[in-house]
C-alpha cells in the first residue's frame, strides 16, 4: 500500500514488483540463512521509579483494568471518522456533529470494546458520545514518518511539541479515565529508518528518566527519546500517565529472519519501547506471507504470530488488521493490496481471530483492532478535491467495515459487520 500524505491508517510500501512465486523461494531461503547483527541483545525497560498508570496497567503478559481487576482482551476498531468532503491533510479535525453517537452505537452493537483513534484532536462531541457508551480508547499520536533523520534535534523538538499538544487535548477535551494508551508514531517509513541509522552508527542506547534502552538501533533510540519525554510531560503536567508504545509494521520487523523486509537487517525495528508491543499485522504483508505455517491453523499469519510471541516479553496488541475492498487492485505485484470481494472478507476475519486464539504463545496477545470503521475518501490526497470522490483504484479508501453512502450515512458492507459481531460477541 502507499499513501503519499496519509496521517492515519495502514499503508504498505513496496518499491519493486513482488513476484508471488518468489514466496516459495523465500520460505526455503529463510530456513537456511543465518543472520548476524550488532544488536543481538536489545533491552527496553522502564525505570522502577516511574509511576504506573492509574487504570490500565501491565500485569505480566496482560493488560489489567484496575477498575474491574480483570485482564483485558481489547476487541478494537480503528476509527477515523472523516466523511466524504472532509480531510485531515491541512490539520482539520472531523466535524463536531451527530455522527459520533450513531457510530459508537453501531460499533458497540458489534461487540467492540476499544477504539483506536487516529485523529489527534477529536472534537468535544465525540467525547460526549463516548460518555454514553462503555467504550475505551487508545490515542494514535501521528508523527512525520518520512523524516530525513529521526534523531535530528529540530525534528525531535518539533515532534515533541505536537505530542504535548495531543496530551494537553486529552486532559482538556478528552477523557483520560477512558484512555488506555498513547501510541507515539505509527509505521516509520523504511527509507527514513535506514537513513537515520546510517547517519548515527554510534548511537545505540538511551538512558532517560523513564525509558531505558540499550543495544538498540538509532531509530529505536529516537522513538525512546520521544516516548520518555512524552511520559515525563504527562507526569509533570497532570500527575499521572497512561500506557505508552510505538506502533510499527511487519515490513520493519521485529521478526527479522525474513528476506522480504524493507530495511537492512541491522535496521530491524523492535517496537517494545514503552509498556507494550503495538504492531500492525496484515495477512498479506511482508514478513507475514513468508512465515512458516502456524502450529494449529497452518496459516502463515499464525506462523508469524507464534514467532513474534516466542521472542516477546511484553503484551502484544495487534493494532491493525484488515482488507481493502477497492474495485481495482492497482498493483498486481502487491498481492492482497486492494481488490478483495466483499463476500470474501468475512472468512479472512474469522481466520485471523482463530489464528490469534489458537496460536502457541497466544496468551501474550492483549487485543486486536480491525482497520477500520468506515471508508475514508480523502486518501491518498492526490489533489484538493480528493475527499469528494471514492476512487476505485485507491485501496487506501476502501478498508472500512462500513461504506459511506449519500448524505454521509454509513452502511454495512455485505456481511462484514456481521462477522465482526460474530467473533467479537
Amino acid at each position: 500500500m502507499k499513501s503519499t500524505h496519509c496521517t492515519d491508517g495502514k499503508y504498505l510500501t513496496m518499491s519493486k514488483p513482488f513476484n508471488p512465486f518468489a514466496v516459495v523461494l523465500l520460505l526455503i531461503a529463510t530456513t537456511q540463512i543465518v543472520f548476524s547483527t550488532p544488536y543481538a541483545h536489545k533491552t527496553s525497560q522502564l525505570s522502577p521509579n516511574t509511576p504506573a498508570p492509574t487504570r490500565f496497567v501491565v500485569d505480566g503478559l496482560h493488560i489489567l483494568d484496575r477498575q474491574t481487576n480483570q485482564a483485558m482482551f481489547f476487541k478494537g476498531m480503528g476509527y477515523s471518522p472523516y466523511l466524504a468532503g472532509e480531510t485531515p491533510l491541512q490539520g482539520a479535525a472531523p466535524a463536531d456533529d451527530g455522527r459520533y453517537k450513531q457510530h459508537l452505537a453501531q460499533m458497540q452493537s458489534l461487540g467492540v470494546n476499544y477504539l483506536h483513534l487516529f485523529p489527534s484532536m477529536m472534537p468535544a462531541g465525540f467525547f460526549s458520545a463516548l460518555d454514553t457508551s462503555t467504550l475505551v480508547y487508545g490515542q494514535d499520536v501521528w508523527i512525520f514518518a518520512y523524516a530525513q533523520d529521526f534523531l535530528d534535534e529540530t525534528y525531535q523538538k518539533d515532534t515533541l511539541a505536537s505530542i504535548k499538544a495531543v496530551i494537553d487535548h486529552t486532559y482538556k477535551v478528552g477523557r483520560p479515565d477512558r484512555l488506555v494508551l498513547f501510541s507515539i508514531g505509527d509505521e516509520l517509513q523504511p527509507e527514513s529508518v535506514a537513513r537515520t541509522d546510517a547517519r548515527h552508527r554510534d548511537v545505540h542506547e538511551y538512558l532517560g528518566k523513564h525509558v531505558r534502552v540499550t543495544d538498540r538501533t538509532p531509530s529505536e533510540v529516537a522513538m525512546a527519546r520521544l516516548i520518555d519525554a512524552a511520559m515525563e510531560y504527562e507526569l509533570s503536567q497532570y500527575g499521572r500517565r497512561h500506557l505508552y508504545c510505538h506502533t510499527s509494521f511487519t515490513h520493519l520487523g521485529p521478526v527479522a529472519n525474513r528476506l522480504d523486509l524493507e530495511v537492512p537487517y541491522e535496521s530491524v525495528l523492535t517496537p517494545d519501547i514503552g509498556d507494550l508491543i503495538c504492531l500492525n499485522i496484515y495477512t498479506y504483508a511482508r514478513g507475514v506471507m513468508t512465515s512458516k505455517p502456524g502450529s494449529v491453523t497452518g496459516t502463515t499469519y499464525q506462523g508469524y504470530l507464534e514467532e513474534l510471541a516466542s521472542q516477546s516479553s511484553k503484551p502484544i496488541f495487534i493494532t491493525q488488521v484488515g482488507l481493502s475492498t477497492s474495485p481495482i487492485a492497482p498493483k498486481p505485484w502487491v498481492h492482497g493490496f486492494g481488490g478483495h470481494q466483499i463476500k470474501d472478507v468475512p472468512a479472512v476475519f474469522r481466520s485471523v481471530w482463530k489464528d490469534i486464539h489458537t496460536a502457541k504463545g497466544g496468551e501474550k496477545f492483549c487485543g486486536m483492532a480491525i482497520f477500520e470503521f468506515q471508508d475514508e475518501w480523502w486518501k491518498s490526497g492526490e489533489d484538493p478535491i480528493d475527499s469528494t470522490r471514492h476512487e476505485p483504484q485507491d485501496p487506501e479508501e476502501w478498508f472500512g467495515v462500513f461504506t459511506v453512502e449519500d448524505g454521509n450515512k454509513v452502511a454495512p458492507k455485505g456481511k462484514i459487520a456481521d462477522v465482526v459481531r460474530e467473533i467479537y460477541r
